[in-house]
């Protein structure tokens, strides 16, 4: 029998990845706050790739303690616009705000994914993705952000490429999984190299 495999996660869209690559796994919801963790790496200068990367950790070490032997799947994502990190926005002017500063600029979403194991990380990796926006007019970000509502709060960048958010961009470089916010084909070629899934 396989050992179990656990996403630490509450994220829709990940779950969504793992399931469609035909993962069996389990969701846990890690009880973590996110902004008091990174606080402090913020302040000791730390690059968003690697409070991505401390976050994901943070997330599959809780769950782990819980759940001896089982691969647990940590992930986070940040969204840095030059030395800036984005964080979600709480309201829709905020959701207003993060779009007309990002507007004409490139911006790198930050997909950190880990695996731990008995409290330990067994493996890490970052991938990042460029993320270009076209100018964008205010008449048209408050069209889009009427549009699409509350969905704009569940993403840093206030926006989904997967959906609507994908008429704000310009050009885009990186993988489709990297900026959904979890890197796959690595972390699928990992899961594979444990035995933790089929080879």
């Amino acid at each position: 029998m396989r050992d179990q495999i656990i996403l630490a996660s509450g994220s829709p869209f990940r779950r969504k990845l793992l399931e469609d690559a035909g993962v069996t796994f389990q969701v846990v919801r890690p009880e973590l706050d996110e902004r008091a963790l990174e606080a402090p790496l913020a302040n000791s200068g730390a690059g968003p790739e690697d409070i991505a990367a401390v976050l994901a950790e943070a997330k599959a070490v809780a769950v782990s303690e819980a759940h001896p032997g089982a691969f647990v799947i940590g992930s986070d994502q940040t969204l840095s616009l030059a030395d800036e990190v984005f964080h979600k926005p709480k309201d829709m002017e905020g959701a207003r705000r993060h779009l007309l500063r990002l507007s004409g600029r490139t911006h790198h979403l930050n997909s950190a994914v880990v695996i731990v194991r008995n409290g330990e990380t067994i493996w890490r990796h970052v991938a990042v993705a460029a993320m270009t926006m076209r100018d964008l007019d205010p008449g048209f970000v408050g069209r889009y952000l009427s549009a699409v509502g509350n969905d704009a709060l569940s993403s840093v960048g206030a926006y989904q490429v997967e959906g609507r958010g994908i008429q704000l961009f310009q050009k885009i470089e990186g993988d489709y999984f990297t900026i959904v916010g979890l890197p796959l084909l690595p972390l699928l070629s990992e899961l594979r190299s444990l035995g933790a899934i089929d080879g």
